[in-house]
Parts: C-alpha cells; sequence; structure tokens
C-alpha cells in the first residue's frame, strides 16, 4: 500500500505547490505548511514521544471568496490525506442532538475508507484483467470452458443366449464349459469398452480443440474491441451488504432512517441477483468491479483507512464565527454554545465509534474559518479557542489580485470559460483591458454591496459570456475578441444602478 504522497516537501515547496491554485494569502499559506510538514516530522519521532505531539490546530479569519477553503482543500489533495469539510451551523439546525457532532469522524472514516479502497483497486486493476477476460468469454460462449469428466461407456450385458442356444447340447463338464463361456463374454465386454472409450476420447478431443479455437477467435476479438456492442444475458449480483448500526454507536436520526431503509430493502428481495441484457462493454465494468471487490482485502483496507485518518486526516470546519456567542446568551445563543461545547471534546482528543472501528481524533488536524464580521474569536469558549493556537487572518482581494486570479491559477477561469466554447468551435480572445476592467468592477462592486470575494469573477464572466454562450453554435469557426468596451456594453448599466448590482451582481 503506498503512503501518502509528497511527503518530504519543505515549507517552502509546499506554498510553491499551492501558489499553482491560490492567489496572495501568504500567510495562511505558510501556516497551514508549518503544519503539514509538522506532521510529516512527528512520524519520525520515537514512539514514547510522538504521542505528546499534538497538532497545532489553525482558525483562519476572513471574508468569504478569498480562500479559505482552496487552502485546506488543495492541502489535503497535495498529500493525499483525507480531508472533510463541514458547516458548523449544520449542527445548530432544529432538532440538533450533540452526539451528531461526531458524524464528522464517521464521515471521515468514510472518505479514508473509499480512499485506500480506490487505490488498492487500482494496484489490482492490470491483474483482474485476465480474470474479466475469461468471464467476459464463459457469457459470450457457455460452457467451452468446461471440462466434460470421461464416463464409463454403458455396460454391455453378458449374452445369454450362448447358454441358451447349449441347453440341449451333451456335454461332458457344463461347468468347465461356463467358465469358458464367462471368459470370452469378459474379453468381449473389455473389447467393446475399449473401443466405447477411444470414439468418446476422440469426440471429446474434438470438440475440445472446437471450443478452444473458437474460444481464441472470441478472445481476440475481444481484444480487439470488435464485440463491444454485442449484448449478452448476464446475472447481476446487487449490492445488499447490511445496514449499518452506527445509531447504536451514537449515529443521527439520519442513520437511523438509512439503517431502517437498508433492513426495507433486505426484506423486500433487494440482495437477490438480477438477470440482465447487457453490451460487453457494460458487462465488462460490472464483471470489473465484481472482481476488484473479491480481490481486494476489506480488512486491510479498513486497518490502512483507520491508520491514515487517526495519523494525517484534515477537518475543515467553515462557518465557525457562525456558532460564536455574542454578548449575552439568550434564546438560539444557548444551542450555539452547546455546539461548540460538544465540538471541543472531538478537536481535544477523544475516541468516536465507526462502522470501521474506534476512531481516536487526538492526532486529526482541525483547520476551523470564518469572516468573523459580526462576532470575534473571542467570542468562543476559551476552552475552545486554546485549541486553535494558530490564527491566520486573510486578506481581502482588490483588483490586481482579482486579474490574476482570472488568469494564472492552473486551470483558471480564463481557461475554463475558453476551453468549454473551444468544444463548439468558438475561439475567445480576452484582451488585456478585458482583464483590468472585470477586475475593476469586481472590486467596485464588492466594496459598495456584500464583499464575496473571488466568488464576484464567477457572476461577472457569466453576465460577459452568457450572449456569447447561448448563441455558440452559430459562431462555429470564428474568433470572438473581448474589449473594455465589450465589457462595459454589457455591465454597464448593472454596476451603475446599485440597486441592481445587489440582485444581479
Amino acid at each position: 500500500m503506498a503512503e501518502l504522497k509528497n511527503t518530504e516537501l519543505t515549507p517552502k515547496q509546499i506554498v510553491e505547490k499551492l501558489d499553482t491554485y491560490i492567489i496572495g494569502q501568504e500567510k495562511a499559506k505558510k501556516a497551514v505548511a508549518i503544519a503539514l510538514r509538522n506532521r510529516f516530522r512527528r512520524l519520525k519521532l520515537a514512539e514514547d514521544i510522538r504521542d505528546e505531539v499534538a497538532p497545532k490546530n489553525i482558525l483562519m479569519i476572513g471574508p468569504t471568496g478569498v480562500g479559505k477553503t482552496e487552502i485546506a482543500r488543495r492541502l489535503a489533495k497535495l498529500c493525499g490525506a483525507p480531508f472533510l469539510k463541514v458547516e458548523a451551523t449544520k449542527y445548530t439546525e432544529v432538532g440538533y442532538v450533540g452526539r451528531d457532532v461526531e458524524s464528522m469522524i464517521r464521515d471521515l472514516m468514510a472518505v479514508g475508507f473509499n480512499d485506500v479502497k480506490a487505490e488498492m483497486e487500482d494496484e489490482l486493476r492490470e491483474k483482474s484483467v485476465s480474470i474479466v477476460e475469461e468471464k467476459l468469454l464463459d457469457l459470450l460462449l457457455p460452457g467451452s470452458n468446461e471440462k466434460k469428466s470421461k464416463k464409463s461407456s454403458t455396460e454391455i450385458k453378458p449374452m445369454g443366449f450362448l447358454t441358451q442356444a447349449n441347453e440341449n447340447e451333451i456335454t461332458i463338464d457344463l461347468n468347465k464349459v461356463a467358465q469358458e463361456m464367462g471368459n470370452l463374454q469378459e474379453q468381449i465386454n473389455l473389447s467393446n469398452q475399449e473401443a466405447a472409450n477411444q470414439q468418446l476420447s476422440d469426440e471429446e478431443k474434438a470438440e475440445e480443440e472446437r471450443n478452444k479455437s473458437t474460444r481464441e477467435k472470441f478472445r481476440q476479438m475481444l481484444r480487439e474491441g470488435k464485440l463491444e456492442d454485442r449484448e449478452i444475458d448476464m446475472v447481476v449480483q446487487r449490492q445488499n451488504r447490511m445496514p449499518s448500526m452506527e445509531i447504536i454507536a451514537g449515529g443521527s436520526i439520519d442513520d437511523l432512517q438509512n439503517s431502517m431503509q437498508g433492513i426495507l430493502n433486505m426484506m423486500n428481495g433487494g440482495g437477490k441477483s438480477k438477470k440482465r441484457s447487457v453490451t460487453v462493454k457494460e458487462a465488462r465494468k460490472i464483471l470489473t468491479e465484481e472482481t476488484l471487490e473479491n480481490m481486494v482485502d476489506q480488512d486491510k483496507v479498513c486497518d490502512e483507512a483507520k491508520r491514515r485518518v487517526e495519523q494525517s486526516g484534515i477537518i475543515f470546519i467553515d462557518e465557525i464565527d457562525k456558532i460564536a456567542v455574542h454578548g449575552e446568551s439568550h434564546g438560539q445563543d444557548v444551542s450555539r454554545e452547546g455546539v461548540q461545547r460538544d465540538i471541543l471534546p472531538i478537536v481535544e482528543g477523544s475516541n468516536v465509534n465507526t462502522k470501521w472501528g474506534v476512531i481516536d481524533t487526538t492526532h486529526i488536524l482541525f483547520i476551523a474559518a470564518g469572516a468573523f464580521s459580526v462576532s470575534a474569536p473571542s467570542d468562543l469558549i476559551p476552552e475552545l479557542q486554546g485549541r486553535f493556537p494558530l490564527r491566520v487572518e486573510l486578506e481581502s482581494l482588490h483588483k490586481e489580485d482579482f486579474k490574476r486570479i482570472l488568469q494564472e491559477p492552473k486551470n483558471s477561469l480564463i481557461m475554463q470559460y475558453t476551453s468549454l466554447l473551444e468544444t463548439e468551435g468558438v475561439k475567445l480572445n480576452i484582451s488585456e483591458d478585458a482583464l483590468d476592467r472585470m477586475s475593476f468592477i469586481a472590486e467596485d462592486v464588492n466594496a459598495r454591496a456584500e464583499n464575496i470575494g473571488a466568488r464576484r469573477l464567477h457572476t461577472i464572466m457569466e453576465k460577459v459570456l452568457s450572449d456569447i454562450s447561448f448563441e455558440a453554435d452559430e459562431h462555429s469557426g470564428e474568433t470572438i475578441t473581448i474589449d473594455a468596451a465589450y465589457v462595459d456594453s454589457k455591465l454597464t448599466d448593472v454596476v451603475q444602478s446599485e440597486d441592481l448590482s445587489r440582485y444581479i451582481l
């Protein structure tokens, strides 16, 4: 089983990797790079001190759309660690039960399990090709791979007429004659048996050669892709694992509903196999999944996933400022403080029951984020504040940042929209002054209306390119230039009207 990726990257190299996707926010990148590097350093320590080194959880403070979630997501993707994003406000909903907070650990474990399972399947995929091929040939040529057992030929009944024919004869020694006749009869039977066996053997060999020849022809056609659209009948095993009983270990109402639905499906015959008519292409996918499912050691997957989650898992808790209590506690604020107290033991380190076993949360890295426009980090309960020792303030984005975001990151917005229209044969040429104009408008609208950060660029790009996207099929083969004048023609009326910009941009 492969270890996590990029475990030897230095903090500087981690920041460089993050720079290819996220513009600016150097302080936040530096903080997460150090936190990630410290996790790899901890794993190299002696066992007696390793458990004493706690992860340095991070609290990101900044307006929406400046890259908080993206930094955490890219960090997890960079090292291949199990990653989960949750909204803190999820736990303040009506009907909230404190133990629901543990669901974030169960969800993280599910992510880790699926990741490890996918890795193991990729390692075994090449090995499964030959097995799937044989199963496909069995479906295309039923019985061609069965070895017929050699059966004995029907025994020849003793020829009793010799005795009947000799009844009226005068014999000197009837016992001797009977013995000789028995020997003769045995020789005849053996001779007949050998002849029958030889004939059967020749037929089997001929049949086997014919089947082998036909099977090899079909194998060649299968490899050349000539049979992909041929329909075959196959029995598909429905996935029907035992429903999760996590509700007993502190699950939520949703867990109970899912478990009950699983039990109902079982009672209604949901686990029975079903005969389907599918193409060879579809059958290959189904057989590959079934084969890999049987080849993968589920216990091994579970153990590796548990290790990764406990030692390298990352949970991003967004909108944590929405559960901060500002001023006196009353009404719904009591529920918010209750959520903080329920999150606290998870962040401090506790054992959570899951269907894959008990997960220790002590060394899971928690990254919390919030705008804190109404409340402040100091409004969080002191115990929770202490569990997020690293605090990073992310900066608001300006015109220069918006321009860089439009064109510099890997798979930038400009690249995404030009690639989409190229599928219709339309080539976009976006000028420098158009980029400047869109960046200025994004900064201006964010300043006058709600500051939603880089998400404003999505709205602006959609508004500017809406007509082109709608009529793209009519402009196939053309090159369309987008300049500042074109941008103004699409956005000036909206930008000038503050009321409209509140709803449209």
